[in-house]
């Protein structure tokens, strides 16, 4: 146990390689297919466990009250659910932009649920942090299960799927997108037609929140367009990181050195399986 708490547990990125929307529940929720995939660049968590059952963070984040963190919550939420008696303290060494589409805080969630399911020895099984994770947010099943996943439904509905590995080169722009914005506003194209992971393996990787967003916060809108000048640039999620594929590390680092300000510039190898399996085993 205590190798377990003297240590750090990585949170890694997620990139959606495709984004389309295909419907839209009755309960205002939009129906999407997806496909998600790793990479290795990750936020980093350590935890102390208390005694007392208080569930503390060790590091503020900035613009975000401790009720609100993701971490917090997930904490409490498996606290509350399985009336552990042990608490927590929680320190966030946050590496990943946030309001990026890289999944920060539904990764961190994730992270905080499947350490604290083995540092607390409370026992629930993947599919059931996975039912905790979706109350938190869509995207957190996909890191409990840790598998590179064709998603459907609001993004839960996960079969895992082996990919290509490529190395990524994601520009960050400055500005934090909303997705809440993006997902109400009404010129955003909510009934394209489903198709299957044949299709995206075939070369199909529209992103359905793609016009929006860059009518919204030219600094993506610039941003894909001088990635597109040096390789195929696509936006994560609702952005506003876009990212293009390189197959090799070196290919990806020269145009690292391109990157024009104001974008900062990241370089991460795509993984089907998430690095924090390999710290739990």
């Amino acid at each position: 146990m205590n190798a377990l708490l003297n240590k750090s547990w990585p949170a890694p990125a997620k990139l959606n390689l495709l984004l389309r929307i295909v419907g839209r529940r009755d309960d205002g929720y939009h129906l999407l297919q997806t496909v998600f995939q790793f990479v290795d660049i990750a936020d980093q968590l350590s935890f102390n466990l208390r005694m007392d059952g208080v569930i503390k963070r060790a590091s503020p984040l900035a613009g975000v009250s401790e009720d609100q963190d993701l971490v917090v919550r997930a904490a409490r939420l498996l606290q509350r659910v399985t009336g552990a008696t042990l608490g927590a303290e929680i320190r966030l060494d946050k590496q990943l932009p946030m309001g990026g589409g890289l999944g920060g805080g539904s990764s961190d969630a994730a992270t905080t649920l499947v350490v604290l399911n083995t540092l607390w020895d409370v026992g629930l099984s993947e599919d059931r942090l996975a039912e905790l994770g979706l109350e938190l947010g869509a995207d957190v099943p996909v890191f409990i299960r840790g598998h590179a996943a064709w998603a459907e439904s609001v993004g839960e509905s996960l079969m895992p799927v082996d990919l290509p590995e490529p190395w990524y080169l994601i520009l960050v722009p400055p500005c934090h997108v909303s997705t809440a914005e993006i997902f109400s506003d009404p010129k955003l194209d909510r009934n394209s037609p489903p198709i299957a992971l044949d299709d995206f393996l075939s070369g199909c990787v529209d992103n359905n929140c793609l016009p929006v967003v860059c009518e919204h916060y030219p600094e993506v809108a610039a941003a894909l367009e001088w990635l597109n000048q040096h390789a195929q640039a696509r936006l994560t999620g609702t952005g506003g990181c876009v990212f293009a594929a390189f197959e090799d590390e070196s290919g990806a680092r020269q145009l690292l050195k391109q990157v024009p300000e104001p974008y900062q510039g990241l370089v991460g190898r795509g993984m089907n399986h998430s690095p924090l399996f390999n710290s739990v085993k």
